[in-house]
This record gives structure tokens, C-alpha cells and sequence, in this order.
């Protein structure tokens, strides 16, 4: 089975700062795949990269068998992927139904009755509903995530990227956010998760990339990998025989 994306030998510096080193991975269809590191690793770098907001220095992205390594961020939306940003960037003078809409007709290309749809159906599996006509520049934290998860889920991607959207929800509310995306998991969708809230990552992924120094350092079983020596030594920080 061809994989969904394909990411091969890409590469990506800025003068002497590499933030991508030769990153070489796959996903498949209704994966999903955890990536972890150190700040800085180059992980927003490598979603930068996949999204089409960066440009690689050299390698290849694919997606569904084709190489888009030259397409647009635009093109690369309308085709299927779509990604949350790790700090909500909602347009706050909108409701939370025109931010959607927005990622409907923009992202996804569609229009009248179709996009309407599409965002209802969104907003009732995120929770948001009944919050359809509030502005969004009032919202909590837990509900600004779900609108970056709806609008990104209103593009109607085959691939979704998450940028640490677990980061300062509260317990409580980081469980409402597993069972959120485990739910958009049973439709099918691939996704790929950047995600310091550990605990999140192994409640939902399949597999698990480790990066440091933007070179993928350690890749496989989430649980085997949170437990090998290169993520002690050098995503924790804690010394390999301690």
C-alpha cells in the first residue's frame, strides 16, 4: 500500500541552523504518528515543510503517490492536508461558525450548502455547536483548541497535523481532547502529532518519531521508544545509566 505522505532525505537550513537533516519517514493511511523532541528539534520546521510554508533545500515530499515538493501551501490544503497551529490563531472578531466557514470555502474549496454542512457536522463532533455564533475572541483555552482542531478539520484533510494541542489544558480537559481525536481517527483521517503532554501522544499514536537537531534520532513502538537510552539522554535529559 502506498503511504499518505512520504517525506524523503529532506532537507532544510537556515546558514548554519539545520532544521531539517536529511528526514526520511512515511505515514499511512489512518495512522497515527507521534513526534517528540527538545524545543528547537525542528519539529514546527518539519510540519513548515510538509504544509508547503517552507521550501526544502533538497529531498522529496510525496502525497498520495505524488510529489508535491513544488506545489503551493495552498495547493497541498486543497489536496488534503491540513494542520492546527500550536498558539490558536482564530479570527477573533469572527464567530466560531465563520472561522470555520472560512476553513471550508478557503481550505476546502467548497461553497453554499456543502460547506454549511461540513462545518455543522465538524462543529457537533468538536463540541462546539452550541457555541456555533460566539465570537471566538472570547473563548477558553480547551475551546480555542477545538475551534484550531474544527478549522482544521473544515479543510477536510486526508492528513492532519497537530501542533502541540495539548499544551495547557488541564487534565480533565486534556482527556475531552484524546477522546476528540481518537474519534476523528475512526473516520479515517492520518494524522501526525507534535506533543510535549507525553500521556496524550501514548493514548492515541501508533507509532513514534523521535527528532533532535532536526534529525529524526529514534523511531518505533511509542512505549519501547519513551523508554530507550537516546530519548533518557537527550528528549528527558536524564542520564542513561541513572
Amino acid at each position: 500500500m502506498t503511504p499518505v505522505l512520504e517525506l524523503n532525505a529532506v532537507r532544510k537550513s537556515f546558514g548554519a541552523v539545520v532544521v531539517a537533516d536529511d528526514q526520511s519517514w512515511s505515514l499511512d493511511q489512518g495512522e497515527a504518528l507521534g513526534v517528540i523532541g527538545p524545543n528547537g528539534a525542528g519539529k514546527t520546521s518539519m510540519f513548515n515543510l510538509v504544509t508547503g510554508t517552507l521550501k526544502p533545500n533538497g529531498g522529496s515530499i510525496r502525497f498520495m503517490g505524488q510529489d508535491i515538493t513544488a506545489w503551493s501551501a495552498a495547493r497541498r490544503c486543497r489536496a488534503g492536508i491540513a494542520r492546527s497551529f500550536q498558539v490558536p490563531q482564530p479570527f477573533r472578531g469572527m464567530t466560531i461558525y465563520e472561522n470555520t466557514y472560512v476553513a471550508a470555502t478557503q481550505g476546502a474549496g467548497l461553497s453554499g450548502a456543502e460547506a454549511e454542512e461540513v462545518c455543522l457536522d465538524v462543529l457537533g463532533r468538536t463540541g462546539l455547536l452550541p457555541k456555533a455564533n460566539v465570537l471566538a475572541g472570547g473563548l477558553t483555552l480547551l475551546d480555542r483548541k477545538r475551534l484550531e482542531l474544527a478549522r482544521a478539520m473544515c479543510a477536510k484533510p486526508r492528513v492532519l497535523l497537530l501542533d502541540e494541542i495539548a499544551g495547557g489544558l488541564t487534565e480533565n480537559e486534556c482527556h475531552a481532547l484524546i477522546d476528540l481525536i481518537n474519534g476523528l481517527r475512526s473516520t479515517g483521517i492520518s494524522i501526525v502529532w507534535i506533543e510535549h503532554v507525553v500521556h496524550a501522544l501514548l493514548a492515541v499514536v501508533d507509532r513514534l518519531i523521535v527528532i533532535d537537531f532536526g534529525a529524526r534520532i529514534a523511531e518505533g513502538d511509542p512505549h519501547e521508544i519513551m523508554n530507550s537510552r537516546a530519548v533518557r539522554e537527550i528528549y528527558l535529559g536524564i542520564e542513561a545509566d541513572a
